[in-house]
C-alpha cells in the first residue's frame, strides 16, 4: 500500500521564499534543530515560507537523536550526546531574530538522562518568557515515562499550551510507537496537566496506520474524558521503506467528518483535521481560534502569559 501512487490531495509544494531562507539561516547560525527538518515534515515549505501568515518553525530540543525508535518517525535513534547548556538561550535568541510571537517547542526522548531532559525543557520555556513574557509558548513534550514529578517541571514553567501526542488507538500503540510508550501512560500525562493547571492541553492522532473507525472514536472519547482541549488528525506518510507501511490514504472528506465529530459531538475546543495536518501545523492560528471560541482576545491571552511568567 505504501508504495502505491499518492493521491492528488497529498501533493506538496517545495519550500521557498524569503521567510523560509531567513528561518533556515537563523537555525544554522545558532546550531539549532527543528522537528520540521528532522522528521521530514511535509508542511515545511508551507509553514516556513509563511504562505498562510508569519513563518513558523517547531524547535526540537536536546539534539537530533532520540532514545526511542518509533516505527513511524524519521528522527534518528541512538548515539545520544550531552545536552548543550547554551541551547535555551540560543533558542530564545533565534526566536527574537526571526520575530515569532507564537513559539512551538518539542524534543527528542532522552530516556538516557536522569530527569529525561525535563529540566532542560523547562529552562528553555523560562528563557523565552524571560526575554519576552508576552510570547505564547506551545510545547510538545515526551511522556517522561509517566513520572508525575517530571511532567510537573514542565507545568511549573508555565507554557501556554502543553501537547503530548497519543499518535494512534490503543490496539496499535505497538508497532506504531516504541514499546516504552503506552496508551494509558500518554493519557496520564495529559490528565495531569489538566488536573494541575489551567494550561491548554493538546494531542494528535495519525490516520492510515490500520485503525478502524470505532477505534478512532474511542480514542477521541478517551481524550475528552482526560480533559484534552485540542486535537489534530493527519495522514501518516511513510518516511522511508524501513518505516511502517501506510495502510490507507484517508480521503479528506473523512477527515472533515472526524473534525465535526470531535468539535460538535465530543466537545473539543478545536480540531484541526486533514491529510496534511500535523501536531504543530498552524499552531498559532489554531490557538488563536481556540481562545476566540472561549470569548478571549489575543491580547488577553498575552496578558495572561505575562502574568503567568512573572509568577513562575
Amino acid at each position: 500500500m505504501s508504495r502505491s501512487r499518492k493521491p492528488d490531495w497529498l501533493k506538496m509544494r517545495p519550500p521557498s521564499g524569503q521567510q523560509f531562507t531567513k528561518i533556515k539561516q537563523t537555525l544554522r547560525e545558532h546550531n539549532l534543530h527543528t522537528v520540521c527538518e528532522e522528521a521530514s515534515c511535509p508542511n515545511l515549505g508551507d509553514c516556513w515560507s509563511g504562505r498562510n501568515g508569519p513563518g513558523t518553525a517547531t524547535f526540537m530540543l536536546m539534539g537530533d537523536r532520540c532514545s526511542r525508535g518509533c516505527n513511524f518517525c524519521d528522527v534518528q535513534t541512538g548515539g545520544m550526546e550531552p545536552l548543550d547548556e547554551d541551547e535555551p538561550a540560543n533558542v530564545a535568541e533565534a526566536i527574537a531574530e526571526i520575530g515569532l510571537d507564537y513559539v512551538v517547542l518539542t524534543s527528542v526522548d532522552r530516556d538516557d538522562l536522569p530527569d529525561q531532559g525535563a529540566g532542560h525543557f523547562a529552562e528553555t520555556i523560562r528563557e523565552i518568557k524571560r526575554r519576552d513574557p508576552g510570547i505564547l509558548v506551545e510545547v510538545l513534550i515526551p511522556d517522561f515515562q509517566g513520572e508525575p514529578e517530571l511532567v510537573r517541571k514542565i507545568i511549573d514553567a508555565n507554557p501556554d499550551v502543553i501537547a503530548h501526542n497519543i499518535e494512534t488507538c490503543e490496539r496499535l500503540q505497538w508497532p506504531v510507537r516504541d514499546k516504552r510508550a503506552a496508551y494509558d501512560q500518554s493519557l496520564s500525562v495529559l490528565e495531569q496537566v489538566a488536573d494541575e493547571s489551567n494550561i491548554y492541553t493538546k494531542t494528535s492522532i495519525m490516520l492510515g496506520v490500520g485503525e478502524y473507525d470505532h477505534e478512532v472514536y474511542q480514542t477521541l472519547s478517551d481524550l475528552r474524558e482526560s480533559d484534552v482541549d485540542i486535537v489534530t488528525l493527519g495522514q501518516y506518510l511513510q518516511p522511508s521503506r524501513r518505516h511502517l507501511d501506510v495502510s490507507e490514504f484517508v480521503h479528506p472528506d473523512r477527515f472533515d467528518v472526524w473534525r465535526q465529530v470531535a468539535e460538535d459531538e465530543l466537545g473539543f475546543l478545536y480540531c484541526a483535521s486533514g491529510p496534511m495536518v500535523r501536531s504543530s501545523y498552524k499552531a498559532g492560528e489554531l490557538f488563536v481560534d481556540a481562545i476566540l471560541r472561549e470569548g478571549k482576545t489575543v491580547e488577553q491571552a498575552r496578558e495572561e502569559a505575562r502574568a503567568a511568567s512573572q509568577s513562575a
